[in-house]
């Protein structure tokens, strides 16, 4: 039997069991600083026996935690907290090991006087520098003071940003518990070095904080770890610099580059030469933005089946080492990718992409299709021009693999233009399933058959990636369907998009399957109401989903389809190769604990003022 701190493991690895559920009830704050402080010497005893050479999945973690409170005969409502104390006990040498100058502070809002507080919010969140009325003044000089960069903003997406562009390489953190919930998490499943201490309640309102534990993490002295944790942040890192303008104009290699158009940008299209303008304003929409998660799936299939050494504590050195081939094979993932974006857009008249106008609502339908056209078959030229580096029959299979995901996914888009386009709004959820597994799946199939072919290994993996990715890429898609109708800052920047598009959804034909007779037929006559507003549309086919139970319908699927990719994952070797899968099923298919949808207003996407990431 593994011991109490050491989870059960199914080779090397711990076999995944899901259990996404509500999780409200779970995070309590232990009301006693005397029990906080037991709670908290506790986890640093467990972690001193783990093994730090992995980081510790959401799992894993909970399983510890609930033998820790049930050893303790404490409520089960502390897991959240204890897990928050639990994850810097672990990370702590880590964050140790980097330099104060070299860490992320983040604080909260919500240490501010709700009345009163003469701070002002400017667009990096909230001047403190200038207040003294609370705390958070004090712990924002003594930062700085060390060298922090500090950032005050209510658990900002902009943290990821920030650690994958370079500027930082650990963070440490103050805020409520659901707050840490959204910002760490992502952040502790890639393996960058963590640590936060809970505000006293979630309401985020002149609440507290436990202030030493506060001073004591800032002031962690810089010491080397005894053990290295590994981290995927090297290939994060590798997958986003190939799309900064100078690299990624080198793998690309343009034919028709001028001085003119060597920094050209789909703005500047009226003042292009002609006839080198495609190939420029291709560049500049590929490096527009993106999580780049498809060619960061391949370089970390490569490395994952050529020794995971990218995850080390060095992995930033062999990363560099990467050949131009590898790197071209990740590049073409995107190129693709961006490719059908845009054709997407038009056929589905978005407004917006990225943030900004989409490309054929700034320069119109023919520019569009031919630019999509043009990124097309220069991805299939980043490929096919490594044979001499990568030999003939790897260049092959990824052709084979790009050419693959490229029909499939034109045949899930015709599916939808077809129902669209039809007169009938009929659609099983079997039926809409279908489509996503034809539309999503096959680019996030490709990436990780692509890794596999540049790593060179043999065609062991081609029907588990199959599945694997048919279930991420269904999951994916459905929370994408969800996150239309909480609006997606990354993405669309408004709600319901779906429903005015007239486009085929899981929580379409769910909302069909459940309404009754004479509430499904409002729903068909309200959805194609010519007369009718859009904000008064997406308000009455709310209500119908709401009434249909049909976002905990579309949750339950996400859960099912996610439960499936962990069970192709847990006969997955080597180990590295397995793990990785498991940090793709949860990076992807990121939930909150509820989906509320509501109308979003557009807002302006935010910069970090940092200077340049230092070497």
């Amino acid at each position: 039997m593994p011991s109490p701190s050491q989870p059960e493991t199914n080779g090397g690895a711990t076999k995944r069991v899901s259990r996404r559920r509500k999780t409200a009830h779970l995070k309590h704050v232990p009301d006693r600083l005397a029990l906080r402080e037991e709670i908290r010497d506790r986890c640093y005893q467990i972690c001193e026996k783990l093994d730090k050479s992995r980081p510790l999945s959401k799992d894993e973690m909970e399983k510890i935690v609930r033998r820790l409170l049930a050893d303790m005969e404490l409520s089960e409502s502390y897991v959240g907290w204890t897990m928050v104390i639990m994850a810097s006990a672990f990370w702590r040498d880590q964050v140790s090991a980097i330099p104060p100058e070299r860490r992320l502070f983040l604080l909260p809002h919500c240490l501010k006087h709700a009345e009163g507080c003469p701070a002002d919010y400017d667009q990096f969140g909230l001047d403190c520098k200038t207040c003294g009325a609370c705390s958070i003044a004090d712990y924002r000089t003594q930062a700085e003071e060390l060298g922090y960069r500090v950032l005050v903003a209510e658990g900002s997406p902009i943290v990821m940003k920030i650690l994958v562009s370079g500027y930082v390489d650990a963070v440490v953190g103050v805020a409520c518990l659901n707050v840490l919930e959204k910002a760490f998490d992502k952040i502790l499943l890639a393996g960058i070095p963590c640590m936060a201490v809970p505000l006293h309640s979630s309401d985020c309102r002149n609440t507290s904080v436990d202030e030493q534990w506060v001073f004591d993490m800032i002031h962690l002295p810089h010491r080397e770890p005894q053990q290295k944790t590994a981290t995927y942040v090297h290939l994060m890192r590798a997958a986003q610099e190939m799309f900064e303008r100078e690299e990624l104009t080198r793998l690309i290699a343009p034919q028709r580059q001028t001085e003119a158009t060597a920094h050209a940008k789909l703005a500047d299209l009226p003042n292009l030469d002609p006839i080198g303008a495609t190939e420029q304003l291709a560049i500049d929409f590929i490096g527009r933005g993106g999580k780049y998660s498809r060619p960061f799936t391949t370089l970390a299939v490569y490395d994952s089946l050529t020794g995971g050494h990218g995850t080390t504590a060095n992995g930033a050195a062999h990363v560099a080492e990467y050949s131009d081939a590898v790197k071209r094979g990740a590049l073409a993932i995107e190129t693709f990718h961006k490719a059908s974006l845009v054709h997407d857009d038009i056929e589905d008249d978005d407004e917006y992409r990225y943030g900004e106008p989409t490309v054929h609502r700034q320069f119109g339908i023919s520019t569009g299709i031919n630019l999509g056209d043009y990124m097309i078959g220069l991805g299939y030229r980043l490929v096919s021009r490594e044979v001499k580096t990568l030999g003939a029959g790897v260049v092959a299979k990824i052709v084979d693999h790009l050419a693959e995901a490229h029909m499939r996914l034109s045949e899930g888009q015709g599916a939808e233009l077809m129902w669209r386009d039809s007169a009938s709004k009929e659609l099983t959820p079997i039926d809409a399933l279908k489509i996503y597994a034809l539309k999503t799946s096959p680019a996030f199939e490709a990436a990780l058959h692509c890794g596999i072919a540049l790593a060179q290994t043999t065609e062991q993996y081609r029907e588990e990636m199959r599945k694997f990715a048919r279930h991420v890429g269904v999951a994916f898609q459905i929370l994408n369907d969800l996150k239309d109708w909480l609006g997606d800052s990354d993405n669309k920047l408004s709600a319901g998009n779906d429903i005015i598009g007239g486009r085929p959804t899981v929580l379409w034909a769910l909302a069909l399957q459940n309404l009754k007779d004479d509430r499904k037929a409002e729903l068909i006559q309200v959805a194609n109401a010519p007369d009718l507003t859009a904000h008064a549309k997406i308000q009455r086919v709310r209500s119908l989903y709401l009434e249909g139970g049909v976002f905990d319908a579309a949750e339950q699927l996400v859960e099912k389809y996610r439960a499936k990719a962990e069970e192709i994952a847990d006969g997955i070797e080597p180990e590295s190769f397995r793990r990785l899968l498991y940090y793709l099923v949860d990076s992807i298919l990121e939930t909150t604990d509820n989906h509320k949808p509501t109308i979003v207003i557009p807002t302006t996407t935010l910069e970090f003022p940092l200077a340049a990431p230092t070497s």
